[in-house]
């Protein structure tokens, strides 16, 4: 029994000390560390850095150096035009030591085979009006609503679907937010932070959206549909532009599913 006690007794110290560990792991702390080119070991400037976690953004200087709040085992999120996307794992040793170099590589274009067909101008501007691609997604805006909402055609099908998003949220938006709640909730954080907002309004590739709400790209697009908004604005507005959309129908849904 007294050994017992005695070996209890020696373990109780460890166990203070691993908890005071786990405890300094997730202090929020100013990291800094610089971005290079993996082929040349230069410094890159302007590179987007995003803290996943604590959904901060910043970019690096003309030396390549950066700083950002991070804890141990959050996740950077590095992008820069011409390079591959990369996420780093923040280590221990990399915040207690410093100096920490990130490498981007490279991206490798395969230019394929472009077909242009130009338009066929008459000078005559009432023809060649007409001649232009039309959108024929609509926008239907509802009195007591400050926003308009997309449909793909101008049909009585189109509005009835608008309105049954609104008025039914359960049945069409429930699934979708409600399996991601915690995504959805840094929706608000993503848009106060303007680095963050800045590196979104020159993506169009969703990408980093996907990163920042742990999305796939097809629940991006079944919101964005259920919520009634035409495919031309899916396939061609930026990642900021989505964003927004996706908030301001999020926020909607709350307020509807709330009464």
């Amino acid at each position: 029994m007294r050994r017992l006690l005695l070996i209890l007794l020696s373990l109780i110290p460890l166990l203070g000390f691993s908890q005071i560990e786990d405890d300094e792991n997730q202090v929020v702390k100013e990291f800094s560390a610089t971005v290079i080119n993996a082929q040349t070991e230069f410094p890159l400037e302007s590179v987007h850095v995003v803290n996943l976690n604590q959904v901060k953004g910043t970019i690096t200087n003309p030396e390549g150096k950066f700083t950002i709040p991070a804890a141990v085992n959050d996740t950077l999120y590095f992008s820069y035009l011409g390079f591959k996307t990369q996420k780093v794992r923040v280590t221990n040793d990399m915040i207690r030591f410093g100096n920490t170099e990130i490498a981007l590589t490279e991206l490798a274009y395969a230019l394929e085979e472009v077909i242009v067909t130009p338009y066929q101008l008459t000078g005559y501007l009432e023809i060649d009006v007409k001649n232009l691609p039309i959108n024929n997604a609509y926008q239907y805006s509802i009195s007591g609503l400050n926003t308009s909402y997309e449909a793909g055609n101008k049909s009585p099908s189109a509005v009835t679907k608008v309105l049954g998003a609104i008025l039914n949220p359960a049945d069409l938006l429930r699934n979708l937010f409600g399996k991601k709640p915690r995504q959805m909730r840094k929706l608000r954080q993503i848009k106060e932070d303007d680095n963050i907002r800045d590196l979104l309004a020159s993506k169009f590739d969703r990408e980093t959206l996907t990163e920042l709400l742990q999305l796939e790209k097809v629940d991006i697009e079944d919101i964005l549909n259920n919520c009634n908004y035409s495919k031309s604005f899916i396939k061609t507005a930026n990642d900021l532009q989505i964003l927004d959309a996706i908030s301001s129908c999020y926020e909607e849904y709350k307020v509807l599913n709330r009464n």
